[in-house]
């Protein structure tokens, strides 16, 4: 896949006809629906599927769900999507839209549960705080870099972590008490090693906490390295001491970590591949083991995302080419990934995907299709069951729920 940075990031196959980059809606209007409330309180992001035990103890009724979009491409979103779910049956329900938040492609959640964070995928990138209470907009604050496609919360609560893809930097954000956010605290850009073979730059796709909470580490899939930093938990700024290289092209897009802190998975959307990386808590390094096939053939496959389950016994691949979840079994205490199956996904483009907090449910946002997928994920085998009709969302990029 080329990289011709904000074109391939945002369009890569999935859209035509795109608008034009508009300038960012004003902070503060926001369309409250009927429907769902809003959470009390965010719960795990990760787990195996559905057992009579877990039943049992799990949700009922409806949860929310948020569900990201381009705002600015042709058939997009006017915002983000509102939504419930049956915590039972995995049936989507829409309840609404979230105006006044320009091209939130990518969410996440306060641990508290009380406000939802929004990139928006411009070239002024900015992030965008959300009150879930009342579901008013809280403010964005710029980015300091173009085409920010991921976020994610410091588990401590006061800091907000985001990746700019297409200027291949990193980005630190107070979180005030409100949930609102403070000005930018930290920029660091990719400037080493040189981009790898056909891309043009350095261009960051993730920035996530290790189990530990001792690191936060950045995947860049321009650069082919995965950079570890040291974050200052009062002044909110970065220290790098680490780097891990994948193979030259690789492309790393998505890490996640084994529950166990000791192994993480890589996601190498370029070469088409993934890899178990060891971790060391102390250091902060990231070793990056071989690369691994995702059982999609000879295609292009354009990995996306890669999930684990907080049993540690089975990850799931989102295969964007190929429509498809690869399933794997962790072995080894999660040393290693055995290749089991892979599952049609039921859209086009699954561009990202997220367990529900109970881990019974499996969300798959398709791009292409404009519909989200949802799969109940048994609890001892990690096999995947189709939850009805995919859920009809324009230009379906996230689907967060809680």
């Amino acid at each position: 896949m080329g990289s011709s940075g904000w074109s391939r990031r945002r369009f890569v196959g999935a859209l035509t006809g795109a608008a034009a980059v508009a300038a960012l809606p004003g902070c503060g209007t926001s369309a409250t629906p009927t429907g769902s409330a809003p959470p009390t309180g965010a719960g795990g992001r990760t787990g195996a599927g559905p057992s009579p035990s877990r039943e049992a103890r799990g949700p009922s009724g409806p949860r929310p769900l948020y569900l990201g979009t381009y705002t600015s491409a042709e058939g997009g979103g006017r915002g983000i999507g509102l939504a419930s779910y049956d915590a039972r049956t995995g049936r989507i329900t829409g309840t609404g839209t979230l105006t006044g938040v320009g091209d939130p492609s990518y969410l996440a959640v306060h641990p508290d549960g009380r406000t939802l964070y929004a990139v928006n995928e411009r070239r002024d990138g900015a992030v965008t705080a959300v009150r879930l209470s009342d579901r008013t907009v809280l403010g964005s604050r710029g980015t300091g870099g173009a085409g920010p496609c991921h976020l994610s919360v410091h588990p401590g609560g006061r800091w907000l972590l985001s990746a700019n893809y297409t200027s291949g930097s990193v980005a630190v954000h107070p979180i005030e008490a409100s949930g609102a956010l403070g000005e930018r605290t930290d920029l660091v850009t990719h400037s080493r090693p040189a981009p790898g073979p056909g891309q043009d730059g350095p261009h960051t796709h993730q920035f996530v906490t290790s189990p530990d909470e001792g690191h936060v580490l950045a995947v860049d899939l321009g650069t082919d390295t995965v950079y570890t930093y040291r974050l200052d938990e009062r002044a909110g700024t970065l220290t790098e001491v680490a780097r891990a290289h994948t193979r030259p092209g690789a492309g790393p897009r998505h890490l996640t970590f084994h529950p166990g802190g000791r192994y993480a998975y890589l996601a190498n959307e370029v070469d088409d591949t993934v890899a178990v990386c060891a971790y060391d808590p102390e250091s902060g390094r990231l070793t990056v083991g071989e690369a691994q096939s995702t059982g999609t053939g000879s295609g292009t496959s354009y990995p996306a995302q890669i999930l684990v389950t907080a049993n540690g016994s089975y990850a799931y691949l989102a295969n964007r080419g190929h429509n498809s979840l690869t399933r794997y079994a962790v072995e080894a205490d999660g040393a290693r990934l055995r290749l089991l199956d892979t599952v049609p996904v039921g859209g086009d483009f699954p561009r990202q995907i997220a367990f529900s907090p109970d881990g019974a449910l499996l969300f798959a946002a398709n791009q292409r299709s404009g519909t989200v997928s949802v799969f109940h994920v048994d609890e001892s085998s990690g096999a995947l069951r189709r939850a009805g009709e995919p859920f009809a969302s324009p230009v379906a990029v996230c689907a967060l729920p809680l």
